[in-house]
């Protein structure tokens, strides 16, 4: 497994493909194993594209990494990085749920790199945001704040990037706790839907440096962590961006969520996106490309 080490940061990653570049970014802190994404990336791949999936800092072989105003932000600066140390060129930067939050700011934030973004179901609404910071942030910040980090090393959602990189026990012991509580604070506070943010963590300056083709799907009327006022909110906020259906009904997130301990992933049913997915970046970055 290649893994390149960027500023002091290892990131694990894999290539399929020849073709028009593309990264997909999964949600949670789910690694690029997760059941679906090697099967969209692979299925991408046979449709002519080269398709990067990744751990993100936090997931999977990656690297531990806690500073910055959020962990979004983290993992977006470190995929226009990726992007840049593998010198793929301008890529479509694609994800879903918290995937689609990274790509975004990714796509924002790295222009040069950047060729379209793609994204679905968009984390969004007050329990959806609110959820984010107690699942990502709280439980590492209870122990934290009652312990230390020799605690926080004990908390099951650690052990996979434990077990996947040795190197990051070392990596949370060797850091202050004051430090990493006051951290925890900033992520969960980026997370708060108390301003009129389209994702945390956009700003005015991140949309206007937006000027690729955007491809947003709509989230179902019945979703409480990806609500479908976020995707058309997002949709209409963004420069271009094209608001479409998705390729299953309306009650979709419920059903994998119900149905993830016997499949054994929430994204099982993402290469049933491949379609819509090429058929927009041929017909908007393809026509971009010739006419350049």
């Amino acid at each position: 497994m290649p893994v390149a080490e960027l500023d002091g940061i290892e990131i694990a990653y894999e290539l399929v493909g020849e073709g028009q570049p593309w990264v997909l970014t999964p949600g949670g802190r789910f690694t690029k194993e997760v059941g679906g994404l090697p099967e969209m990336a692979r299925a991408l791949a046979d449709r002519g594209k080269q398709v990067l999936t990744w751990d993100r800092p936090n997931c999977g072989a990656s690297s531990v990494v806690f500073r910055g105003e959020s962990e979004s932000e983290v993992q977006a600066e470190a995929l226009g990085a990726l992007l840049r140390h593998l010198d793929l060129g301008p890529t479509v930067i694609a994800g879903g749920s918290g995937g689609s939050r990274i790509s975004l700011l990714a796509a924002a934030r790295n222009p040069d790199v950047t060729a379209g973004l793609a994204m679905w179901w968009i984390s969004g609404g007050v329990p959806g945001l609110l959820q984010l910071a107690n699942y990502y942030c709280m439980p590492s910040a209870d122990v934290a704040w009652h312990g230390g980090m020799a605690d926080v090393v004990e908390l099951d959602q650690w052990q996979e990037v434990l077990a996947s990189n040795p190197r990051n026990r070392e990596r949370f012991l060797s850091m202050d706790r004051q430090e990493f509580i006051e951290t925890m604070d900033r992520w969960m506070l980026a997370y708060c839907p108390c301003d009129d943010s389209l994702v945390p963590g956009l700003n005015d300056d991140d949309i206007a440096r937006l000027s690729v083709p955007i491809l947003v799907f709509r989230s179902g009327a019945s979703d409480m962590s990806h609500t479908r006022v976020t995707s058309e909110t997002l949709a209409a906020g963004l420069p271009g961006a094209q608001l479409v259906e998705p390729p299953w009904d309306d009650n979709e997130w419920n059903e994998r969520r119900a149905a993830v301990e016997d499949v054994g992933s929430l994204f099982a049913r993402w290469p049933l996106l491949v379609p819509q997915l090429v058929d927009w970046a041929d017909r908007t970055i393809g026509d971009e490309r010739s006419s350049s």
